[in-house]
C-alpha cells in the first residue's frame, strides 16, 4: 500500500510497499515483483510455467484476484484492528458484515471457478497464483475471521499449500499477519490519531 516514508520514495516511484531494489533497478507492486524474481532466478517451472496455457491460467487468476479476493480480504484487518488502532474508535459491526459478505461471494467464485476439483489453482502443482491467494486469505484469519471453517474444499487447498511450501516456512511467512491483533497494544501519538481519523473513517 501507499507509504510516505523517505525510504519507500527512494525505492518506489509510486511510494508504495512492497518495493524491490535490485542494483539500480526498482520495482513496485507485489505481483510484478514475484514475476520478476521468478524470471531472474530461474525458479522451478511450476511457479510460473513455461507452458503457455498453464502460464495463462496463472495470469488469469492474478488478474481476477486483484478486484476480488484482494479487494475484500485485507479490509477485515483494517476494520477489526488498524482503523480502531489509529482512530481510537471501533467501527460498526455492519461494516465488517458488509466486507464478509463481499468476501464470501469472492470465495465462492474462487472455489467454483478456480479450485474446482484440482489440488491447486492451475492443476496438480502449486504456482504463484496459490501464493498470492493464500497471503490475502490468511489476513481474515489473523483477526479472528476463520474463512476456512465450513469450507472443506478451501481448507484442503490451504493444507496442500502449507505442505508444498513447508509448514515452518508457511507460518514464518504469515507470522506478522497471524499476530496482527498484538498491534492493538501499541500507543499511537495523539496528533497522528487526530490527523488520520477523518481519513480512515470515510
Amino acid at each position: 500500500g501507499p507509504s510516505n516514508s523517505e525510504g519507500a520514495g527512494k525505492v518506489s516511484l509510486l511510494k508504495k510497499v512492497p518495493a524491490l531494489k535490485d542494483g539500480d533497478f526498482t520495482l513496485a507492486e507485489c505481483t510484478a515483483i514475484l514475476l520478476y524474481l521468478s524470471r531472474k532466478y530461474n525458479t522451478p517451472d511450476h511457479w510460473y510455467p513455461s507452458d503457455i496455457q498453464k502460464r495463462a491460467r496463472v495470469d488469469e487468476y492474478l488478474s481476477w484476484h486483484h478486484a476480488n479476493i484482494r479487494a475484500n480480504a485485507p479490509k477485515t484487518m483494517w476494520i477489526k484492528v488498524l482503523i480502531p488502532l489509529f482512530t481510537g474508535q471501533p467501527l460498526p459491526s455492519e461494516k465488517l458484515q458488509e466486507v464478509m459478505e463481499g468476501l464470501s461471494t469472492s470465495l465462492k467464485q474462487f472455489e467454483e471457478r478456480f479450485l474446482q476439483d484440482k489440488a491447486f489453482i492451475i492443476g496438480r502443482e502449486i504456482s504463484l497464483a496459490d501464493l498470492v491467494a493464500i497471503v490475502e486469505l490468511m489476513q481474515p484469519v489473523g483477526v479472528g475471521c476463520d474463512i476456512f471453517e465450513d469450507r472443506p474444499r478451501l481448507m484442503e487447498w490451504r493444507r496442500r499449500v502449507e505442505d508444498a511450501v513447508g509448514k515452518e516456512l508457511f507460518f514464518q511467512a504469515h507470522e506478522m499477519i497471524l499476530n496482527i491483533k498484538e498491534l492493538s497494544n501499541i500507543q499511537i501519538d495523539p496528533q497522528l490519531k487526530e490527523h488520520l481519523a477523518p481519513v480512515l473513517m470515510k
